[in-house]
């Protein structure tokens, strides 16, 4: 039917006011929901897939948020769609209307949200005090410094030294000191802990527990520089047994090379600038601006969590490393091929 015909009878006008607000909210709805989809995708790790107790209980958190919210979105939906349908009498007496819309707004926008808003106060302070200090006494204490673009890990009491690989026992918890060497840095672990800020001259003391063996993504959760987005660590749960081993291990000197081209590449390292910024125990390279690369082969990654630790791009990274991580603090090493072979045998030696 023609719309001026629709508006003649008397319904068209009606129909065509009503259609605009509902498009409107048609359409917030399905950007908001699309939003929420989009969200969820990707490879990144999830705080709602919690690998420790402290995780879990800030994943509930996240849970019963996300319902209130849900709730409150559609009892707000429908009052919408209410108010563009409903079908007003002829005549409604100016008293009951006065009292009817009275009482909505005292309930509906005074005494709900203060019901819901006092109720979440009090389980996000319910949830910050059960995840403010572990259950039982810490197995060690992990020291945890930011660089820009890296994190440096220390064990003091094995007198361990890694980089952007963090190993803790699993069923256990741990306390972690955290500081930064620069600007401002954010220690996160997205399965297992909250954001905790790494600042200058300041010790922020945490912890977490990991519930289960697994490598966890943590990250910088504070802008740092023009690197942020490429500053992250590993977290390696391990049984106890494997963990005490592995400690073990790193707290022994760097393994000497047998081979002829790895001994040559030892020499190719030690008499370069290396030693300057880079330490190897059992070797008079004792640098302190970049990661100590003791066992350097044996961690999962490289450039903190840009590459996977393989030859091929340990390769590409000493050769120029600013087209991989650009603003890093290490400078292209101009190396022919023979040196470089040499020294990446050196390097694979470090395990």
């Amino acid at each position: 039917m023609h719309r001026s015909l629709l508006r003649r009878r008397g319904v068209g006008s009606t129909w065509f006011a009503v259609r605009r607000p509902l498009r409107i909210a048609l359409v917030g709805f399905a950007a908001v929901s699309m939003a929420l989809l989009l969200g969820g995708c990707g490879g990144s790790p999830s705080t709602l897939d919690a690998a420790g107790p402290k995780g879990a209980d800030i994943a509930t958190l996240w849970w019963v948020l996300f319902v209130i919210s849900v709730i409150v979105c559609v009892v707000v939906f429908a009052l919408l769609m209410y108010a563009v349908f409903r079908r007003r009498p002829a005549r409604t007496p100016h008293e009951e209307r006065g009292t009817d819309r009275a009482t909505l707004v005292i309930v509906g926008g005074a005494i709900i949200p203060a019901v819901i808003l006092v109720g979440v106060f009090g389980f996000v302070l319910y949830t910050m005090n059960v995840t403010a200090s572990p259950s039982r006494a810490s197995a060690l204490t992990i020291q945890v410094i930011g660089h820009r673009w890296w994190f440096e890990i220390r064990y003091p009491a094995s007198h361990v030294i890694t980089a952007n690989e963090l190993h803790v026992p699993v069923g256990r918890p741990v306390t972690l000191q955290l500081t930064s060497a620069d600007v401002i840095h954010s220690f996160w672990v997205p399965q297992i802990q909250q954001k905790t800020d790494m600042i200058p001259g300041r010790i922020n003391t945490t912890w977490f527990q990991v519930s289960r063996a697994g490598v966890y993504r943590g990250e910088c959760a504070e802008f740092c520089g023009i690197e942020h987005g490429l500053m992250d660590f590993e977290v390696v749960g391990d049984p106890p047994a494997r963990f005490q081993q592995w400690l073990a291990h790193q707290a022994q000197p760097a393994p000497r090379p047998v081979t002829a081209l790895a001994l040559q590449g030892e020499q190719v390292f030690l008499g370069s600038a290396c030693v300057y910024c880079h330490a190897i125990m059992g070797t008079n390279a004792s640098g302190r601006i970049g990661p100590d690369l003791t066992h350097l082969a044996s961690r999962l990654t490289i450039g903190a969590g840009v590459l996977p630790n393989s030859i091929g791009n340990l390769a590409g990274w000493i050769a120029n490393s600013q087209r991989i991580k650009p603003g890093n603090a290490m400078p292209p090493m101009a190396l022919d091929s023979g040196d470089l072979q040499a020294l990446l045998a050196y390097l694979e030696t470090l395990k």
